[in-house]
């Protein structure tokens, strides 16, 4: 009803401090259009907050209009026609997001309101940010540690900004220097549009830092990359960013050391820097390496309609790859170390045996065309793998790269095109799929990586411990918390809820320590979500997981396998299952994934988390 309450004042309107006031006390998540008098609160959104608002139903999310020009608070708005909207729980700020990005826009609502839901039922920690436009310069340097995106909720996303990527390395972090050189930074008229702090793999620093691999400090570089957290930042230029990645260029000054004290002593690195390798900052070399490195670091981030950037140059964008059975089985590492080197980010990737169904289903608009019955053929005779590949310009870069479908034209006409040097004698059809079109890539995706729910679990060894580091981590993963509620389980829950383990030894042990303290219990929504979340918890078993994937949380937080911190649906059948038992409702997403996964696979995935040859073929987005 709370829904049907709200529909005909859906935003509650704020032109004076009294009333800004009232919005900031009021209790839950309070979403503020802020705006100038002169061209009124951005209506483009209505329709989206309403949808939003219906579908949620909840009494705690409120939205409001605020106008800045008579509102002292909001005295640092005034004079921006972009649009603006901030988030606040408790009367403090704990989002922003600039420009009406849609997507965006309702995952912060959706996310931002099950943070706002911890914090108010379960004594949470309200993660306050500070946006520069609120705050005098000298109040940030106080405060920076809260401006930061490292749960993809306090980014800036304007529209009209061309950027570059800027990271802090690990030496200058250390010796307390990022929030100096921020400040720098701001002086200098960068404008920061999303900032990450994280600690690099070294599989990670391996990929970023790919095409240095020929260089003899290659290896010194990864392990130094790896060694601590570093910042990442997107910088733009508060006027004229068209030349933004030689203005940071020439503001970092050169990478050897001696050079920039020599050159440029006034450069970050002749200040921050103490040899080249450790020379506290990196810069995108050129505007394609800035694009590369932004979807490495920030694959969701968007710029609104009308950017500055030519509509002609590259975007960021996925695709679909196909890497057919045969050609998988035998040239699969080869492939995927050259999509590496292209530029590709892999943001998703799987493994799937396809029935004759689905694949007439995935090529159904081929048909009528001679040659569908050997792609029929070549298309279920053994595993697929697909891969969501992410780019600037992702669709016709691979379609460039595969070359001809036509198998006898690649050959005479593109003898080094993908399709060419990896055909099959003997096979008519060419072993490498793509998409012909952004529309196709995003029909193509979803058949492979249907948006899914699945249950995570935080149990009851890790509540005390390691909770807000792993609802960390879930957001850094791109999930969406749809549903989050804290349960202490009774024995006959427990009993049920791992019914499949009764006839096992550990059973009666398990039941024991479930129910040993509180549980939280979390619907978890992604791209492919069940095999995402069981990549991000690793092997049942920690001591493997510590030795094949010591990413995982399961190896850096479980203590031993019955104590392994995290739990998750094993398919989408079971997910339904779980969510259903635990939250007493059906998940509200169509099981897609049916289409595309048959039992087979399912239990193929299974024994890779949980036989004795794990062979992960699972990777989650670069965070």
């Amino acid at each position: 009803m709370a829904g049907k309450k709200k529909e005909t004042t859906l935003q509650v309107s704020a032109t004076n401090q009294e009333q800004w006031e009232e919005i900031l006390a009021t209790k839950g998540l309070t979403v503020v259009d802020v705006y100038q008098r002169w061209c009124g609160p951005c209506r483009a959104v209505i329709s989206l907050l309403r949808k939003i608002n219906n579908e949620l139903g909840d009494d705690l999310l409120h939205f409001a209009t605020a106008e800045a020009d008579s509102i002292d608070a909001l005295e640092k708005y005034r004079g921006k026609c972009e649009p603006t909207f901030l988030f606040y729980g408790g009367g403090e700020l704990v989002a922003a997001v600039q420009g009406a990005n849609a997507p965006l826009l309702k995952k912060m609502i959706v996310d931002q309101l099950a943070e706002e839901k911890l914090v108010l039922e379960h004594d949470g920690e309200r993660k306050v940010v500070v946006d520069h436009k609120l705050v005098d310069d000298e109040k940030i340097e106080g405060e920076e540690d809260h401006h930061h995106s490292e749960d993809g909720e306090s980014i800036i996303v304007p529209a009209s900004k061309s950027y570059t990527v800027a990271v802090i390395k690990p030496d200058a972090v250390a010796h307390g220097k990022a929030n100096e050189i921020i400040m720098k930074i701001q002086d200098a008229g960068f404008e920061i549009l999303a900032r990450d702090e994280r600690t690099l793999t070294e599989a990670q620093a391996r990929e970023f830092y790919q095409y240095k691999g020929t260089e003899d400090c290659f290896e010194d570089l990864v392990q130094f990359m790896s060694s601590g957290p570093s910042h990442i930042l997107v910088l733009s230029k508060l006027e004229d960013s068209s030349n933004v990645v030689k203005a940071w260029l020439h503001f970092i000054g050169p990478a050897n050391i001696d050079e920039a004290k020599r050159q440029k002593p006034e450069s970050l690195r002749a200040q921050y820097g103490t040899r080249t390798l450790f020379n506290a900052v990196h810069g995108s070399e050129d505007a394609d390496q800035a694009g590369r490195e932004l979807a490495f670091f920030f694959p969701d981030f968007s710029t609104a309609p009308g950017t500055a950037q030519d509509a002609e140059e590259e975007r960021v964008e996925r695709t679909l790859a196909l890497i057919r059975p045969l050609v998988a089985r035998e040239n699969r590492e080869e492939i995927l170390t050259h999509i590496n080197k292209s530029g590709f980010q892999l943001s998703l990737q799987r493994e799937v045996m396809l029935t004759e169904e689905q694949a007439r289903e995935f090529y159904n608009h081929r048909v009528e065309e001679d040659y569908f019955p050997a792609l029929l053929q070549s298309m279920t005779r053994g595993p697929v793998l697909a891969l969501a590949l992410t780019r600037e310009d992702a669709v016709q870069h691979w379609k460039n790269m595969l070359g001809p479908s036509d198998l006898r034209r690649a050959k005479e006409e593109d003898p080094e095109c993908l399709r060419a040097r990896f055909s099959m004698e003997g096979d008519p059809v060419n072993q490498l799929h793509g998409s012909q079109s952004t529309e196709e890539a995003s029909r193509e995706i979803s058949f492979f990586f249907p948006v899914q729910q699945t249950l995570a679990v935080i149990k009851p060894d890790a509540v005390d411990h390691h909770k807000d580091k792993i609802l960390q981590e879930i957001r850094d993963r791109g999930f969406s918390v749809r549903r989050l509620e804290e349960k202490l389980l009774s024995r006959e829950m427990a009993k049920g809820f791992y019914k499949e383990h009764r006839k096992q030894p550990f059973f009666s042990q398990l039941v024991e320590f479930m129910c040993s303290g509180p549980s939280v219990m979390m619907i978890l929504e992604k791209e492919n979500a069940v095999e995402e979340w069981r990549a991000a918890m690793g092997p049942t078993d920690p001591d493997r997981a510590k030795a094949e994937f010591p990413d995982s949380l399961r190896a850096r937080l479980a203590p031993d396998v019955l104590r392994n911190s995290v739990h998750g649906s094993s398919s989408q059948k079971r997910a339904q299952e779980e969510i259903q038992f635990i939250f007493g409702e059906q998940t509200g997403i169509t099981d897609t994934s049916a289409k595309n996964t048959n039992e087979a696979t399912l239990d193929k995935q299974k024994q890779q988390y949980e036989g004795d040859t794990h062979e992960s073929n699972l990777h989650g987005p670069p965070k």
